[in-house]
């Protein structure tokens, strides 16, 4: 098989692996607060997440060079056993730990892996061990620090928008052309009616259905499914370039040999991680929708705003977070706020060991795949 071959499909295992662990970090809230159930969930959040690893191409090119170049001294010119290993580590550390139950970080696995492999192939002196810290250690340490702050500053005034909103929707109404209220006891109030042709494009929810109205309605409830698919989006493009990035690992640019080679590659870690997040994704989203804390659905949305808005942020300017640490951290966050006996402090535990473990367990992993490779290659 030739090494670009098995490269590719090491990646597009990678990026299965990812989807088996992260789906879980967007759509955990829905599950958790009794929006819907497990299932529905899963296909919503894996519906966006490859939404976002298709505009990775577009919005995330800040991390590909990150990954891709950077990280290792220049003029290096990596054995072709590198990269491959650090495919390998990373994938089977994310694979045990989505089998067991734990969100881990590919971000934490990545880094732990390029160390231990880069350690074996081309030793310390030729890492770049500043760069390594300040673009992918120090935002990953900030990570929960930061998800913790935003969701202790974001939470009291969602609450209290939410307090203001409950049980109220607007309703739009393409046949009538309209844009309406209803509030908690039904009462409806018209915001906008144009004379232009519109189109009834929606079924008959039931809130609009109990105020006579037909058309589409918008709640708490809809805001917090949009809330999770954007979050969705936002880890599908924080993660796909730093995947990606593995086929370019230590080349003087950032560059694909051919558009169609990067669509090609696009596609397929697309398609891989959209397969993991579909068939592997609910063991770890259980954990995080019921063994962290209990939540409703403000706190839910409150959690998925935090997320989406951190891991966005974070992508475009190629800092490269953990939407694990981000999003666990402000779903404990969330529970902080209701007092320290509202969060499950044992599953809080055996969640930062399976970050701190992270590291050392790739790093081991992708050395011991290097001297495996590198004897064969």
């Amino acid at each position: 098989m030739e090494l670009s071959l098995l490269a590719l499909l090491l990646v597009m295992a990678l990026a299965y692996a990812n989807g088996t662990n992260d789906v879980s970090k967007a759509v955990a809230t829905l599950v958790g607060s009794g929006v819907t159930n497990y299932r529905t969930a899963i296909i919503w959040g894996t519906v966006w997440t490859v939404t976002g690893a298709g505009l990775s191409a577009l919005l995330a090119s800040a991390m590909l060079k990150t990954f891709s170049r950077g990280l290792i001294q220049p003029g290096i010119a990596p054995p072709p056993a590198l990269a491959l290993a650090i495919l390998v580590g990373a994938m089977a550390w994310v694979l045990v730990a989505s089998r067991t139950g734990l969100p881990v970080s590919t971000t934490h696995a990545l880094t732990g892996a390029l160390v231990g492999a880069g350690l074996m192939a081309i030793g310390s002196q030729k890492l770049m061990w500043p760069a390594i810290a300040g673009k992918i250690g120090l935002p990953l340490l900030l990570s929960p620090v930061m998800a913790l702050t935003v969701s202790f500053l974001i939470h009291p005034v969602i609450r209290r928008v939410a307090e203001r909103w409950e049980g109220a929707c607007l309703c739009v109404m393409p046949a009538s052309r309209a844009l309406v209220t209803i509030d908690a006891q039904g009462n409806t109030r018209t915001l906008m009616q144009t004379g232009v042709l519109g189109q009834p494009v929606v079924a008959v929810p039931a809130q609009c259905a109990r105020a006579g109205l037909k058309g589409l309605a918008v709640g708490l409830d809809s805001i917090h499914w949009l809330s999770s698919g954007v979050a969705s989006l936002a880890r599908g493009a924080n993660d796909t370039p730093k995947i990606m990035a593995m086929l370019l690992l230590g080349g003087a640019a950032a560059s694909w040999p051919s558009v169609t080679a990067q669509f090609t590659t696009l596609a397929a870690v697309t398609l891989a991680m959209g397969l993991g997040s579909y068939l592997g994704g609910l063991r770890v989203t259980e954990v995080l929708a019921e063994k962290v804390t209990r939540m409703d659905h403000v706190e839910g949305l409150s959690a998925n705003l935090t997320t989406s808005s951190l891991v966005l942020v974070s992508a475009g300017m190629g800092l490269p977070v953990s939407t694990t640490h981000v999003s666990s951290s402000a779903i404990i966050g969330i529970g902080l706020l209701k007092g320290l006996n509202a969060v499950r402090w044992a599953t809080v535990r055996d969640m930062v060991l399976a970050w701190i473990v992270t590291l050392p367990a790739s790093a081991l992993l992708a050395a011991l795949a290097y001297l495996v490779l590198s004897r064969l290659l």
